[in-house]
């Protein structure tokens, strides 16, 4: 199991947000990845770049083809620019991959496809233990959580958190904001335009 299919379990969960955006979800995903290469010393955090080292042996797929994406030359990236290069379309392939695997039902198309899809094996042990690591509020899992707005909280101390799943949980807010403030621009700009068509 890894923090981002945990996230993932979470989030196809009918006790999820319903108002989870897919962009916010997949920078969530990109930052949990980047969680788990950081504790198996796949990747040290210099201040906010991340400078790769040994590729270990990793069983997950999905992580493998994250530790495969890491840029090896200096000056290496941020830990925002990984977000948004690795988190693009993140979430519908951990939904892709949640089906494949059985653990959930393929959901209607919808504005957040993860939203109350209902699990094909109920008491199956990947989703007993998301399940309880964030009932349990484990820190990495639940900050992402609230970041992504998988939660009905907006905001999720850092307590718990290690410094640099401070940093990267931190990074994902501000990606996350960032992309809220796109949206809300190409609103604006999309009624302005129908304004103009309008005549108004």
């Amino acid at each position: 199991m890894t923090t981002a299919r945990d996230l993932a379990i979470v989030a196809a969960g009918p006790e999820s947000n319903p108002g989870v955006e897919q962009g916010d979800l997949s920078l969530a995903l990109a930052g949990a990845e980047l969680i788990d290469l950081i504790d198996s010393h796949t990747v040290t955090l210099e201040s906010d770049r991340l400078v790769p080292g040994a590729p270990p042996e990793i069983d997950d797929p999905l992580l493998r083809e994250a530790a495969s994406a890491l840029l090896r030359q200096e000056p290496y990236e941020t830990v925002g620019d990984w977000l948004r290069r690795r988190g693009r379309d993140l979430a519908a392939h951990y939904r892709a991959a949640l089906e494949a695997d059985g653990l959930v039902e393929p959901a209607r198309p919808r504005r957040n496809p993860f939203r109350r899809a209902s699990p094909t094996s109920p008491d199956a042990p990947e989703l007993r233990l998301a399940a309880e690591r964030w009932s349990t509020g484990e820190a990495a899992l639940l900050g992402l959580g609230a970041a992504a707005g998988v939660t009905d909280q907006p905001d999720t101390p850092s307590t718990g958190l290690t410094d640099d799943q401070g940093v990267v949980v931190g990074t994902v807010y501000d990606a996350v904001t960032q992309l809220a403030a796109v949206r809300q621009r190409e609103t604006i700009e999309q009624a302005a335009f129908d304004n103009i068509w309008r005549g108004n």
